[in-house]
């Protein structure tokens, strides 16, 4: 029944039915013939239509019964058509406009109603006006004409107005949804490196702590190395973990990102927490690659060297890395430990967040075991090119 309206429409919507009453009013009076019921007919006429004028935007379906109520009372005191008759077109435009799906087609079809009852109460039982006689069909055929024309043509644009608030409607709501769209694919990559960061560093630590406590009573030296390299693998995850925090407090703009020139710092840390890595890459980069590619290389990286060192079984690890001109092939094969339940939570989402690399590079990744050993074989396509 009501629609929710700003403040100032509603306000606007009086003060103009206020004033067309008062401009509306004097007119009707002293039109017409007149009669014993004349100025009370005048009144009640006016006060429906500016009624109907002022409620069209806050309740288009009650303000369309208004403007029938007029129309019926003026044609029962058999009223000429007067400047009242005005508000019809305002309330035709807001049931088109505004109104719900059913006060819309009610709209429609009382312009095209109103264009009979028009023709037939003009033609017909108004004193004054020309009967209906044979002569003047064509005539009678022209206002009816004319009248659907005219309130049609208001109830159109109305409906064409509808439409465009329909569409922009439309347009914030998809603007809101890729927003969001965006804004979680992007809670999703920091979720990814967050778990990437982690899980790495606490792989280091761990196994340096392991080390440093079996070796501490024959190599005191090697605890204190290994307590270093504890530090500095903290202190790195800690600064880490603090970008991708603030990153998710505020979104202007990404905070630097792991590139190929930080595999080999990522190598001496797994190197330093006692995994025997072997590294070869065949061909080298021709140039710069792609800065998306580097971080994705990087990242697959960390994590399947992650995985080594959390559940490998202590034998040499290899890497081979190929820079062909197309792609990118990542190959991390190393001696694998007991068999890991599926629904380990950090194994699985360590392999997810992988394949998700992959693919959101264009790529393809498979992790498993062969034979003896887990490997990880990732494809990664270079510009564009598969």
């Amino acid at each position: 029944m009501l629609r929710v309206v700003k403040p100032y429409q509603l306000v606007v919507d009086v003060v103009v039915a206020g004033l067309f009453a008062l401009i509306a009013l004097p007119y009707e009076l002293v039109s017409g013939t007149p009669g014993p019921y004349h100025d009370l007919s005048s009144t009640l006429l006016v006060l429906a239509m500016a009624a109907a004028l002022a409620t069209r935007r806050l309740a288009p379906g009650p303000s369309l019964g208004l403007a029938w109520a007029g129309a019926v009372l003026q044609m029962a005191f058999q009223r000429p058509p007067g400047l009242a008759d005005v508000a019809i077109f305002a309330v035709l435009y807001a049931t088109a406009a505004y109104g719900t799906r059913r006060v819309f087609w009610a709209g429609l079809a009382s312009s095209l109603l109103g264009a009979v009852v028009i023709t037939v109460y003009l033609f017909g039982p108004l004193p004054g006006f020309n009967d209906l006689s044979t002569s003047n069909i064509p005539t009678a055929i022209a206002v009816g004409i004319a009248s659907a024309f005219g309130l049609g043509l208001w109830w159109t644009i109305g409906a064409l107005v509808r439409t465009g608030i329909r569409a922009r409607e439309n347009r914030k709501a998809q603007q809101a949804a890729e927003a969001e769209t965006v804004t979680e694919q992007e809670r999703l990559r920091i979720a990814r490196d967050m778990h990437d960061v982690v899980a790495h560093s606490l792989a280091v630590v761990v196994a340096q702590a392991d080390g440093a406590r079996y070796a501490a009573a024959a190599d005191p030296q090697a605890a204190t190395t290994a307590l270093a390299t504890i530090s500095t693998t903290a202190r790195s995850a800690l600064a880490d973990v603090r970008l991708l925090l603030t990153q998710l407090r505020h979104s202007q703009g990404e905070g630097p990102q792991p590139t190929i020139a930080d595999l080999e710092e990522l190598y001496a840390q797994v190197r330093s927490a006692g995994v025997d890595l072997r590294v070869d890459v065949d061909p080298a980069p021709p140039g710069v690659p792609p800065a998306a590619i580097q971080l994705a290389v990087y990242r697959i990286l960390q994590e399947a060297l992650t995985n080594a060192l959390r559940h490998g079984e202590g034998g040499a690890v290899s890497v081979a890395l190929g820079w062909h001109p197309d792609r990118v092939t990542i190959l991390v094969d190393n001696p694998a430990g007991p068999p890991v339940a599926t629904d380990d939570p950090a194994r699985g989402h360590g392999l997810i967040g992988m394949r998700e690399r992959a693919l959101l590079a264009g790529g393809t990744l498979d992790a498993g075991r062969e034979g003896a050993s887990f490997v990880v074989r990732a494809s990664l396509p270079i510009g564009g090119r598969a």
